[in-house]
This record gives structure tokens, sequence and C-alpha cells, in this order.
């Protein structure tokens, strides 16, 4: 005679999923560990330089110029010309898993049985953006700023 009654076997099942972040995203985590206090911007140009600052006063706020030159008087022009380029990539993958293990007790036998499933995904993207700014501070025959302008663009 055959003897048999079934034994609830273990059930684990496990779902794992990722979180997703843009490009744009990743983009301003980078920008952002890359902050530098003493950073030449647009910001810092309108808010700090002054006609009738000396060089000593621009430079300390401005740090050194890339071009020095002078115009037809013979009076020094200072020429930041700033470029970044940003680039970013961004990766992201998810997806769903489950693991089934069961089993029943039979007669004096054990059968048991388990079983796996999965789905994954992945996607990706990169941007790419490159900033300018060239500022432009003429001084007088003093040395101190008569005149400064700026441009930037980004693309």
């Amino acid at each position: 005679m055959v003897r048999g009654f079934l034994l609830a076997g273990a059930f684990s099942a496990g779902i794992s999923m990722a979180g997703c972040q843009s490009a744009q995203e990743h983009a301003a985590d980078v920008e952002a560990a890359n902050a530098d206090a003493n950073r030449l911007t647009v910001g810092t140009v309108q808010r700090e330089i002054r006609v009738g600052m000396s060089g000593g006063q621009v430079a300390s706020v401005l740090g050194s110029p890339n071009i020095v030159t002078t115009d037809e008087k013979r009076r020094e022009v200072w020429v930041y010309d700033r470029i970044s380029t940003t680039r970013a990539y961004s990766t992201s993958s998810g997806g769903v898993s489950a693991l089934i293990l069961g089993g029943a007790l039979v007669g004096d036998g054990l059968i048991g049985g388990a079983g796996s499933t999965g789905y994954s995904a992945g996607a990706g993207a990169a941007a790419t953006t490159q900033k300018t700014l060239t500022v432009v501070i003429k001084f007088d025959g003093q040395g101190l700023v008569r005149d400064f302008a700026y441009h930037t663009s980004t693309f």
C-alpha cells in the first residue's frame, strides 16, 4: 500500500528592480561635483567687476587672464577665454527575477522542485554640452578698469 501525503514545500520569490537616472541628471551630478568657488562665471563678472578697479583687484577675483594685449593707445586689455565641455553617459538596467522552490513527500521519498525565471532590460544615453565665456577687461592709462564686456554661449 502506498501511503502518501503532501508536505507543503518552501516557496521563495525575489524581485529586484534597479532605479534609473537620465543623462541630464548624471550631467548635473558631474557639474555639482566639479563646482569650484573660484570659477569664472558671468555672475562673478557681473557681481564683482567694477569700473575703477585695479588690475590686482581684477586678478584676485578672476585669476590670471588668458591673453594680455594693448590697444591703439598702448593701454592694457585683458582677455579671459574659457571653454568647457561636459560629457555625460548614463546607463540603467532593470529586471524582475523569481526563484520558486517547492517539494512534496510522497510515500517514503521526497520529490522536489525548483524553477527560476527572469527578465532584464537596459538602456543608455549620452549628452555633450559645450559652453564658452569670453571676458574682455580694458584698462585706462593708470591701470584701472575703464570698461569691460563679456559674451557667453552654450551649444
